[in-house]
């Protein structure tokens, strides 16, 4: 219920003010997944620095300094860990033989708890379930595609995760989470839908991207400080299967919509979730995936939709 959001500048072409421009008027588009806490990662001085706070995106004014080309975000909607508490909010610092990395997540994790049993993994005081991906990278002692090919095979659930690593390259990591990338000449800008890059660079008149890059579910993509692309891919692990949806989410055909809602409006109902309340969520900007994860969890699901409907 989140969004992701960034920017890699790698041929230098944004003034810091653009740059920073850019950087907040994505975050405010990416509000319509989340306002309880916004936070970027990016590195300077040859150290990883991680701003974020308990506030939506509006409320703050996102300052990277000069020389600061790759930047990676994240707005939040609290589904585990109290967003009071900074250290539940992302992105997360973890730490492989002495580099620091950022991560932060789009999506709910399931299995979490069970994992920390499972693998040994030392107790932390941060509470949420994304924190689990961080753990397992460090576990592997290893920041690489084989890595994150083994924490995104391993935890159970719906994800997008993004990695900045010690070498300023991000790390893409696509579950059943949508995420775009619009290709600019010298530079690119990321969020976890089209729609908000669009509106966002509508916004920016910043025009038609020269290119439109929407990752697959089970892909990993990883972009270096110098626009340089290299993927590999993984295999998830689906303990819910979209038993209801037919086609893929990406791309499917507007004269779909229609039926595929229906139908996730059917399911809701089987599972003793009204239509007002699927309709909140869609309203909200969730996309039928998420919906559909949040119906394998009833109680959270009523708490959000709860807000959403007392707040209009």
């Amino acid at each position: 219920m989140c969004s992701l959001f960034g920017m890699i500048d790698y041929q230098n072409k944004l003034t810091t003010r653009e740059k920073n421009r850019i950087l907040n008027t994505l975050a405010r588009e990416c509000e319509v997944r989340g306002t309880d806490a916004t936070g970027i990662a990016y590195h300077f001085g040859g150290r990883l620095r991680i701003f974020k706070r308990p506030l939506p995106a509006r409320k703050l004014r996102l300052r990277v300094p000069s020389n600061v080309n790759v930047i990676m975000g994240h707005t939040r909607m609290t589904t585990q860990g109290n967003e009071k508490f900074n250290q539940n909010n992302h992105p997360f610092p973890g730490s492989i033989g002495g580099k620091t990395f950022a991560l932060a997540h789009n999506g709910i994790l399931w299995n979490d708890k069970i994992l920390r049993q499972q693998e040994n993994l030392p107790q932390t005081s941060v509470e949420t379930d994304s924190y689990i991906a961080v753990q397992l990278l460090e576990q592997q002692n290893a920041l690489d595609f084989a890595s994150l090919k083994t924490m995104a095979e391993t935890v159970e659930g719906s994800f997008v995760f993004t990695v900045l690593d010690s070498e300023d390259a991000i790390w893409f990591v696509v579950g059943d989470n949508p995420l775009c990338l619009f290709h600019y000449d010298g530079f690119t800008l990321y969020a976890s839908t089209q729609d908000i890059l669009v509106k966002a660079t509508k916004r920016l008149r910043l025009g038609k991207p020269k290119s439109v890059q929407q990752p697959e579910e089970g892909e990993i993509l990883r972009i270096d400080k110098h626009g340089c692309q290299t993927t590999d891919s993984f295999m998830p692990c689906t303990t819910y299967p979209h038993w209801w949806r037919h086609s893929p989410y990406y791309g499917y055909p507007w004269d779909e919509e229609g039926r595929l809602h229906d139908e996730l409006i059917a399911a809701a109902k089987a599972m003793g979730v009204s239509e007002t309340e699927v309709q909140a969520l869609l309203d909200y900007g969730c996309d039928p995936d998420e919906i559909e994860e949040l119906l394998y969890d009833p109680a959270l699901l009523h708490e959000m939709t709860g807000e959403l409907l007392y707040a209009y």
